[in-house]
């Protein structure tokens, strides 16, 4: 297979040690990821096998050189709050009154687990959110 000047059988998976061995990963990744269009079944295989090693090394170089933050707990309930169009007032059951969800999301007071397990199961927000476990 060629895929812009690039024989299948050239390509060596190496570790991504640097941003420069990053950046060649992802110009493997973009010529092979029309693999699957491929009609011969044994350079498909062999051209998504490699697919899947370069992205999974790349995914792995990502998450350790450029970590995505994790959301604030509050600002996540605001979001989502705004997501689903809803008032204090929807959601104050989750927080055990509309007093509380005020003082909650002005971080006057601290959420509960109890409140963590309505809210994730009611809004949807992950518990490590709310935990804000880093």
């Amino acid at each position: 297979m060629k895929t812009h000047s690039i024989s299948i059988d050239e390509i060596r998976i190496k570790p991504i040690t640097s941003q420069e061995d990053f950046e060649e990963a992802g110009k493997l990744i973009e010529a092979l990821v029309d693999a699957d269009l491929l009609e011969d079944p044994e350079e498909k295989k062999k051209a998504l096998d490699i697919l899947e090693a370069i992205t999974v090394l790349a995914i792995d170089y990502e998450k350790r050189h450029f970590p995505i933050p994790k959301p604030d707990p509050i600002e996540a309930i605001k979001e989502r709050m705004k997501q689903l169009h809803l008032t204090r007032k929807d959601v104050a059951p989750y927080f055990g009154g509309e007093n509380r969800v005020s003082e909650v999301l002005s971080k006057k007071r601290s959420l509960t687990i109890k409140m963590i397990r309505e809210l994730s199961r009611n809004l949807g927000i992950p518990a490590e959110t709310l935990l804000a476990i880093h």
